[in-house]
């Protein structure tokens, strides 16, 4: 991490402004994006001399509240359709900007070796003790977990099992150190750790999960933050998601 990202992570932890500099962009962007932008940024960086992409990684709907109070950011992108609405709703975006630039499935994965769990309802089992999920409270991952066990009518006996996490890659986490048996992330987060974590299912009739991207209504750098999610959108960009296993909006 480069001393403007370390100061970019310090300042949206307590509220203040980030000192200005012309040339750098703020992208507030979902933790399940972390990899896949990074490269983005680094061909984007390449592209612009001079220019520098920052980003802040965190659960969708905590990056909506720091930019509800002010902090820095030029460019949100989302996991869900539902918090980028209401970042619409609350004019924190120019709406006019916003695009859907990618697709995710959601899984169920375990603990690499360890037995398969072929169904939902297989959660609700006496084997398994805890299910992690991002807090559906502030997570789309989570809210996408939850929508799919209740459609299954499974949500009130695993609910007490559920143990909630910050974002998707912590529960991947959770998961990869067998500190739950099992866990709901996208597939391309599961992909991340081949060797510790093992895919055993996808729920069915969930909804697809979309990312939506818009430049940030208060941005200082309208014009880089245009140029980066017209990028986004192109083929360069797009292929590097692929190659993350992430799907066409």
């Amino acid at each position: 991490m480069t001393r403007r990202s370390r100061l970019l992570v310090a300042c949206l932890a307590v509220g203040w402004a980030l000192p200005a500099a012309a040339a750098d962009l703020v992208v507030s962007a979902a933790a399940s994006l972390s990899n896949a932008l990074r490269d983005i940024g680094t061909r984007f960086d390449a592209a612009h001399p001079g220019d520098t992409v920052l980003f802040n990684f965190a659960a969708s709907d905590v990056l909506l509240a720091q930019i509800d109070k002010g902090a820095p950011a030029d460019v949100f992108a989302s996991a869900d359709e539902e918090t980028m609405d209401r970042a619409a709703r609350n004019g924190r975006i120019d709406a006019t900007s916003r695009r859907d630039f990618a697709a995710n499935t959601l899984v169920i994965i375990v603990p690499k070796g360890a037995p398969a769990i072929a169904s939902i309802q297989a959660l609700a089992t006496d084997r398994v003790r805890h299910v992690a999920l991002g807090s559906p409270e502030s997570v789309p991952a989570g809210r996408y977990a939850r929508e799919v066990l209740q459609q299954s009518g499974a949500w009130a006996a695993i609910e007490p099992k559920v143990v909630r996490a910050q974002n998707v890659r912590q529960v991947l986490d959770y998961v990869a150190r067998g500190e739950a048996e099992a866990g709901f992330v996208y597939r391309t987060d599961a992909a991340l750790m081949p060797d510790r974590v093992a895919v055993t299912a996808e729920p069915p009739a969930q909804r697809r999960v979309r990312y939506p991207i818009a430049v940030v209504a208060d941005t200082r750098n309208r014009a880089l933050a245009d140029a980066f999610t017209r990028y986004v959108e192109g083929e360069e960009a797009q292929g590097i998601l692929r190659r993350y296993g992430f799907l066409a909006p």
